[in-house]
């Protein structure tokens, strides 16, 4: 072990990961259908899985935001029901698993897991048309749990523009703004990863509380749509937010755009979703990878985004968010959950301090769940929750 891992194995003792993205919900969904038992996180599941809760140790995970995520392609009914699917399968794993983690609602319950030396397990839903144009349902999702809400997932919405899919309305829609406003009187964290430039700017514009971005990258590094511009990263120091830089080679190598193109028509081809994380789904992806090397990116890369991103954003408004169990491709050096030290040693090697190491991991995190915290209390103070209706056609 170099001096750099044992000095970052040190640090995330002292201050662990907020990772701010997993799909091990969607993944147990796909795989097993949440049977549990053939899925037991307390084992190695390497073979099958990024993440298990050896693994979350080993890694220095000390607080993890669970996706709720469910495909862009179910619509009305289908995906709230999937949603509810996926908060009970994170609810069934924290019951399971008492000894290891913790439901977490707020910073303080963050805070007193990692007293506990527990993992933090917090959720965030991604995509709007999880809560079906409803703002009851956006409601209902905070109370079962739900702590921050991705606006879109790659397909635009009825209120809001995707980055990866044809703008409709410019950003957000007159009902886009108040789904904001709302999430912000209940405490729900805007998260703007996946959304378009615009809506990015139009979320900036009317949230009174602090945004992240769970699981996005530097635009400036790797021209990708899924990105942050340098325009919107300057804007978080204001707003009090955090870009949390993701792991998936295509949005930070920029060799990987275009031959992850290619993977995803070859999934689309086998008659496959290209997110699929089925043990067909991963057996067509290694087949291709096998055929057509892929660019490889490493924990540098990854740093590389990092270092711009404080550069632009500052220190206080960046973390981490890997999208694990979400991708069918990871880094050299970060190929699962256990590999956050290398990250944090290869930002040690060019010269991170402590200090800003623990805003990267932990302290960013969780100081920005306990603003929007402090937004809700003002605004529920103020006002009751809003009854407008979104009216289609």
């Amino acid at each position: 072990m170099s001096s750099s891992q044992g000095a970052a194995q040190d640090l995330l003792a002292r201050w662990p990961v907020v990772d701010g993205h997993n799909d091990l919900p969607w993944a147990l969904r796909e795989q097993v259908r949440y049977d549990l038992d053939r899925r037991d996180i307390a084992a190695d599941q390497s073979a099958h899985l990024h993440t298990d809760l050896p693994r979350l140790r080993a890694g220095g995970v000390g607080a993890q935001f669970w996706s709720v995520y469910v495909r862009a392609d179910y619509a009305g009914d289908k995906a709230v029901s999937a949603t509810l699917e996926q908060i009970d399968v994170v609810r069934e794993l924290v019951a399971r698993y008492p000894g290891e983690l913790r439901l977490a609602l707020t910073a303080d319950d963050m805070e007193a897991a990692r007293a506990e030396g527990r993992i933090a397990s917090l959720m965030g839903a991604e995509g709007g048309h999880s809560i079906n144009n409803s703002l009851a349902t956006l409601r209902a999702l905070h109370q079962l749990g739900v702590r921050y809400m991705t606006l879109t997932h790659n397909d635009t919405i009825d209120w809001a523009d995707s980055a990866t899919d044809e703008p409709r309305h410019h950003g957000l829609s007159a009902f886009g703004e108040e789904v904001v406003r709302e999430m912000n009187r209940c405490g729900m964290l805007v998260d703007l990863s996946h959304v378009s430039a615009d809506t990015m700017r139009d979320a900036l514009r009317v949230s009174t509380a602090p945004v992240i971005f769970s699981h996005s990258s530097a635009r400036a590094v790797c021209d990708h749509p899924r990105n942050i511009p340098d325009d919107v990263l300057e804007r978080l120091s204001s707003n009090g937010g955090v870009a949390m830089a993701t792991f998936v080679p295509k949005f930070v190598l920029p060799a990987a755009v275009e031959w992850t193109l290619r993977a995803d028509e070859n999934m689309r081809a086998h008659g496959l979703h290209h997110l699929d994380t089925t043990e067909a789904g991963m057996t067509v992806q290694r087949a291709f990878e096998a055929a057509n090397p892929r660019p490889k990116a490493t924990a540098a890369t990854v740093a590389d985004h990092l270092d711009h991103m404080r550069e632009v954003a500052g220190v206080d408004h960046i973390g981490i968010g890997g999208d694990f169990d979400g991708t069918a491709f990871t880094p050299d050096g970060l190929a699962d959950v256990a590999g956050y030290p290398n990250l944090i040693a290869e930002l040690l090697d060019r010269k991170w301090s402590e200090a800003d190491l623990a805003k990267l991991t932990w302290r960013n995190a969780v100081r920005t769940l306990r603003a929007a915290e402090d937004v809700a209390r003002s605004e529920r103070a103020r006002r009751g929750p809003s009854h407008v209706t979104l009216t289609l056609g």
